[in-house]
């Protein structure tokens, strides 16, 4: 596969997860903003824009401050609207390779940005999360299992990785643990989930466990290594008899067996540590995959961390 066309499909898979995951996130805060007015909103915002790495502000920092920064704000490279835009750029470029269907789905949510803001915030946020679970259902009924779908998973699942340990840093981080897991869950779209697999029981150290451990929950940490570890697999032809030829299967898999392999009261001690560099992996395996694969590789890094 020519190496333009595999990156564009790596960055459109990370891109929509990106505006999907932040559509979650920004949904589940402004909710709880809304529904305890006891929370000091200007601290709970500028958690936020921490976590997800913007630094770059002026003036006071509220509800609306985030509304632009994480949603609205296409020149805010953390923003759904900007995650939206390349998206679509990203597919344009392997237009060759992908089904009309994702095109248009694609094209549609692009061109439905302008109306999308006039919305009211969960609205808005329910609009991005529909769309990008339909093209995404598009793309698992009608792309191929050739290099282009490993690339588009590989990208979505590094993603979805990053964005739950951004996730997890706030919840270790914040002073009302009571009401920041359960809303981590959610943000997660993981508490019904949770509530089954623990049958009713609730604790911060069971909700860790199951957004970092759980191998069933697609959205867990461990299960979206696993995933992005099996489409690395496949991508890579050659078998070697020892080792990993991969760096970015190296630092994945290595990820996900210290994960696995350690206490995991150890990991929940040093949570927003643990996560930053879970962080710093996922942008190394990043790097790694560009080099690998994409020769002609554009800048597309996001580099936001999680303050400590």
């Amino acid at each position: 596969m020519l190496s333009r066309i595999a990156e564009s499909l790596f960055w459109i898979g990370r891109y929509l997860e990106r505006a999907d995951d932040t559509a979650r996130i920004l949904d589940v805060q402004l909710q709880v903003l809304v529904e305890d007015p006891a929370i000091d909103e200007a601290a709970s915002c500028e958690q936020l824009l921490s976590v997800m790495g913007v630094e770059d502000y002026a003036g006071s920092i509220n509800r609306w401050t985030i509304l632009d920064l994480l949603a609205h704000n296409v020149d805010s490279p953390s923003s759904i609207a900007a995650a939206i835009t390349a998206a679509r750029e990203g597919a344009r470029g392997a237009r060759e390779t992908l089904s009309t269907d994702i095109w248009a789905s694609i094209n549609t949510m692009w061109r439905g940005l302008p109306s999308a803001r006039t919305k009211r915030p969960p609205d808005m946020f329910a609009w991005v999360r529909n769309r990008t679970a339909m093209i995404n259902g598009i793309a698992d009924g009608t792309m191929p299992r050739d290099e282009g779908w490993n690339f588009f998973v590989l990208g979505r699942s590094i993603e979805r990785v990053d964005m739950t340990a951004r996730l997890l840093s706030t919840a270790a981080l914040a002073s009302d643990t009571q009401v920041a897991w359960p809303t981590t869950l959610r943000a997660c779209g993981a508490y019904e989930a949770f509530i089954r697999a623990y049958r009713g029981l609730d604790g911060d150290r069971q909700a860790a466990e199951f957004l970092l451990l759980d191998r069933w929950f697609p959205r867990s940490v461990v299960s979206a290594l696993m995933e992005a570890e099996r489409a690395l697999s496949r991508l890579e032809a050659r078998g070697q008899r020892s080792g990993f030829g991969d760096e970015a299967q190296r630092l994945l898999g290595r990820a996900r067996t210290e994960l696995e392999y350690r206490p995991l009261a150890e990991i929940v001690e040093a949570m927003p540590i643990e996560m930053e560099r879970l962080q710093r992996t996922c942008g190394a395996a990043s790097e790694a995959v560009s080099a690998r694969y994409f020769s002609h590789s554009e800048s597309h890094a996001w580099t936001g961390g999680v303050a400590l």
